[in-house]
């Protein structure tokens, strides 16, 4: 199956490691001076990465890259050479994948290819974006106001992406919000602030299947429709970021040129 991944044009790498913490999964590391995808296995493609890169060195390419094969992997990664080879190797069993570590081994051993001793260092955390919190201690106090009644400023059906018709009336002269799932919860004021007088598209680029069909259809909608402006929202866990990737993706497609305005929420429910 083909797929999205992350791919690094090494001449245009300058080593700075910018990117590394902006992978959610853990498939970058900074090697032999150029960042590395060390790991098909981990990397979603949604590119949360790319925009953090100074020299435009990471892009998305579309290979064959799932179901995941460690064999295949182990293709690419040889061609590294020793230190990329002990660094996915590291990172397999970091998560606890020893099913495709020992392919991984098994793959070393049948192409006579060296084993490197590895130093294993158990990882702090997982994926930012599923990293268990206990919100309740890290909110403010909240100030006493007087009850208000609050009309909900919804103005569209349905908001999620994948059941959208591109085709809608609704869409015409409309100022688009584009929004990730959690948001509308995170954030307390998210209907006044940033839902009023918009027409609402939702969907989660970390847990969706086949984000293409996504890029697809904002394409249309921004080829059809006249849009007259778009508004991102999307949370801080770097995986959220693919929201802004997908949007960027469709308008330089449609070849349109729409303003765009980009929010981040914190996980706290505050405006970054």
């Amino acid at each position: 199956m083909k797929r999205k991944i992350i791919s690094i044009n090494e001449e245009k790498c300058v080593g700075c490691g910018v990117c590394i913490p902006d992978c959610p999964e853990g498939a970058l590391q900074l090697i032999d001076g150029k960042a590395r995808l060390i790991s098909d296995l981990f990397c979603d493609g949604l590119g949360a990465c790319i925009k953090a890169c100074p020299t435009g060195a990471m892009t998305t390419e579309e290979r064959e890259a799932e179901p995941y094969d460690e064999y295949k992997v182990m293709d690419n990664v040889v061609k590294g050479g020793l230190n990329v080879i002990k660094a996915h190797l590291v990172h397999l069993k970091d998560h606890g994948q020893d099913e495709f570590f020992n392919q991984a081994i098994a793959y070393l051993k049948k192409n006579n290819l060296e084993v490197p001793a590895l130093e294993i260092k158990p990882i702090p955390c997982g994926c930012p974006g599923t990293m268990q919190k206990d919100l309740s201690q890290m909110k403010k106090p909240a100030q006493q106001t007087q009850a208000v009644n609050l009309q909900s400023e919804l103005n569209n059906w349905p908001i999620q992406l994948k059941l959208l018709n591109p085709s809608a009336p609704y869409l015409k002269n409309a100022d688009l919000l584009i929004a990730a799932d959690c948001t509308a919860f995170a954030y307390p004021n998210f209907h006044q602030k940033f839902l009023k007088n918009k027409v609402l598209l939702m969907f989660c680029p970390k847990l969706d299947d086949n984000l293409q069909t996504y890029v697809d259809k904002l394409i249309r909608i921004f080829e059809t429709q006249e849009i007259n402006s778009v508004t991102i929202v999307h949370m801080e866990v770097p995986c959220c970021g693919g929201v802004e990737m997908i949007t960027r993706e469709a308008l330089t497609k449609s070849g349109k040129n729409i303003i765009m305005k980009d929010y981040t929420v914190s996980l706290t429910g505050e405006l970054i």
